[in-house]
């Protein structure tokens, strides 16, 4: 019967790039925190387990372009799915399960001349090599970090070190705080594209002096037109970040 979490989750271009790291005691002691509280209670956990590592397999490592940096995954029922600030399409850009940070991310979208989101799943971001890492890839329903003491820190500070000294180039999206606490793990690697602003939830997108959108809406930290010229001029494609409407091909 296979474990409901392992190291054979994580897909193999990742488990490479971490190295040894699986033989160290902080792994096993993330490996049994997690069986535990799955063995415990899994239904109440997100998001489901299968998704935990889902980052990981939609943006392989050749194909990480840009990494935007979470903190744990939502823990409100129905929203968590594996990627920083995305939650699934049918969920309604005006509906009360909306979240802030989404909100204005659709508007630092639309203000810098991309056009909006039509919903708030960002998967087509991670198809792209947009890397959406959450620093907790777990919680417990209704208990925003939960699961921030089970391990999971070790993991990731390793997986963003090893990153940023494998590949140069990266453009790096810090929002917030927490975000910006991995700063000295990225300035370890090489060339990397560092920016930096308030993170976008609520009223703490204004509060920095950096903010994530300027007070009144009127601008936005221009992150995303930053991220695509940063790797046009590195020879790579840009990112689409809002999908062009599905047209007619008879019409």
């Amino acid at each position: 019967m296979k474990a409901l979490f392992s190291k054979d989750d994580i897909p193999n271009d990742w488990r490479e790039l971490l190295g040894d790291y699986f033989e160290s005691t902080e792994w096993h002691f993330l490996e049994k925190n997690l069986q535990s509280a799955l063995a415990l209670d899994a239904v109440s956990i997100r998001p489901e387990p299968q998704n935990f590592f889902k980052a990981l397999k939609l943006c392989p490592v050749d194909s990480v372009k840009v990494v935007i940096l979470g903190q744990d995954p939502y823990h409100s029922p129905g929203l968590a799915q594996g990627l920083a600030f995305s939650i699934p399409a049918q969920i309604a850009v005006n509906s009360r399960e909306f979240p802030s940070s989404l909100r204005n991310i659709r508007k630092a979208l639309a203000l810098e001349g991309f056009g909006s989101l039509s919903n708030g799943d960002l998967h087509h971001w991670a198809q792209q090599g947009v890397l959406l890492l959450n620093t907790a890839l777990s919680v417990k329903l209704g208990e925003a970090g939960s699961h921030t003491n089970l391990g999971w820190k070790s993991l990731i500070d390793l997986l963003i070190s090893a990153l940023a000294k494998q590949k140069s180039n990266i453009v790096w999206m810090l929002w917030g705080g927490h975000a910006q606490s991995k700063l000295p793990l990225i300035e370890s690697g090489r060339t990397q594209h560092i920016l930096q602003s308030s993170h976008p939830s609520g009223l703490g997108v204004y509060k920095t002096n950096r903010p994530f959108l300027e007070p009144g809406g009127k601008a936005s930290c221009g992150h995303f037109t930053q991220a695509n010229q940063w790797l046009i001029e590195h020879k790579a494609s840009p990112i689409q970040w809002v999908e062009s409407p599905q047209t007619d091909l008879f019409s």
